[in-house]
């Protein structure tokens, strides 16, 4: 978050693509994109996103819990204080004058307790109070315009 904040102060808007705009104006979109709206709306920074009318969708969530539950595989964790030997290829150093010091670090998977439960969401949830404006091929919209195209586009 610190980052955003570095940013934000020197940028003028903010535009963001989105894999889906639902129906209450608000967009799933990769992970950090909600925390990029807060911090542009903090900044007092425009923040657009652009979208096909085919990524609308009629669900209407009001929070991140609200999003269906898709499979995602969970974070892998290393520790890096313990190194493991990296695979040797079998080339004789005179037939390859590259090798030398291209060795690669490797380390060792974490093995963490049952009781942890670790969560790796791919995407997030915008709400609409945090958007600007869309630009669809549909036209320019406030967000709470989409609700009528969504009307529309199912009639």
């Amino acid at each position: 978050m610190v980052l955003e904040n570095y940013v934000m102060e020197k940028v003028d808007m903010v535009l963001v693509g989105a894999e889906g705009v639902l129906e209450n104006g608000g967009v799933v979109n990769k992970l950090g994109t909600y925390c990029m709206a807060v911090c542009a709306q903090e900044a007092g920074k425009p923040f657009y996103v652009a979208a096909e009318s085919y990524k609308f969708a009629r669900l209407y969530p009001f929070h991140q819990a609200d999003l269906p539950v898709s499979a995602y595989r969970p974070l892998d964790f290393v520790d890096t204080k313990i190194e493991t030997k990296p695979a040797t290829l079998d080339i004789p150093p005179s037939t390859s004058p590259t090798t030398k010091g291209n060795s690669k670090k490797t380390y060792e998977n974490v093995s963490l307790d049952a009781s942890v439960r670790v969560q790796n969401p791919p995407v997030d949830f915008t709400p609409a109070k945090y958007i600007t404006l869309l630009f669809t091929d549909l036209g320019v919209l406030t967000p709470a315009a989409v609700s009528d195209e969504l009307i529309r586009l199912y009639q």
